[in-house]
């Protein structure tokens, strides 16, 4: 705290499968005065991704989550670059849309591969980094997908929901083992103010909001 204020810090990892508002309530959160303090004016803190595509030089290509056995190196290497640089910067807010769960999700699924991050969420844990879980009904998928596809670049991705609710339900068991404090929110509703609100409130209720 300097001059009375005092410096927010979220650590955020937003985890969920496909059409469950990740993105939108990561930028939410990020302009949210609750979660990283009263703007005048616009400035950057940083939103990242493991969905990003950056191990292909093609849009939709592999990633931090679905990369390619033969890729299993990099991707672990990425996740070490990423963890050490949250450790050097750990006074800074951090919101991550998809991480290390996700990939758990996706390989076990694709692959029958189970990754152990173990040391992953020890590191991650020691800076309280929380896990928000979004889910949604496996009803409300039909009409989430209806108003996605009227936006997305690759609409085919969305054909087989039964994918996403396969997904959801493998991810919850893997949110309820995790290391990390966590909070499920349903988006069944599609409220993503009603959402944020909720974030905002547990992180203030449970001292998720100022670096240890």
């Amino acid at each position: 705290m300097t001059g009375g204020v005092t410096k927010l810090c979220p650590h955020i990892i937003l985890e969920g499968t496909r059409l469950t508002h990740k993105t939108d309530i990561a930028f939410a959160l990020n302009e949210h005065p609750r979660v990283v303090g009263p703007r005048k004016y616009r400035y950057h803190s940083p939103i990242i991704s493991g969905e990003w595509c950056a191990f292909t030089n093609y849009p939709w290509g592999r990633s931090l989550i679905n990369f390619e056995p033969q890729e299993e190196s990099l991707a672990i290497e990425t996740y070490q670059t990423w963890m050490r640089l949250f450790e050097l910067q750990r006074y800074y807010s951090w919101i991550i849309d998809r991480f290390h769960i996700s990939t758990q999700v996706y390989q076990l699924i694709t692959y029958r591969k189970l990754y152990d991050f173990g040391w992953l969420e020890e590191r991650l844990a020691a800076l309280d980094y929380r896990l928000i879980f979004c889910v949604r009904q496996p009803e409300s998928f039909a009409a989430a997908r209806a108003e996605r596809i009227k936006v997305s670049g690759k609409p085919s991705q969305y054909d087989d929901l039964e994918i996403f609710i396969n997904e959801q339900r493998l991810m919850r068991r893997f949110v309820r083992d995790s290391k990390l404090k966590s909070l499920e929110i349903d988006v069944s509703d599609d409220n993503v103010e009603n959402a944020v609100e909720k974030i905002a409130a547990w992180l203030e209720q449970t001292n998720g909001l100022i670096a240890k």
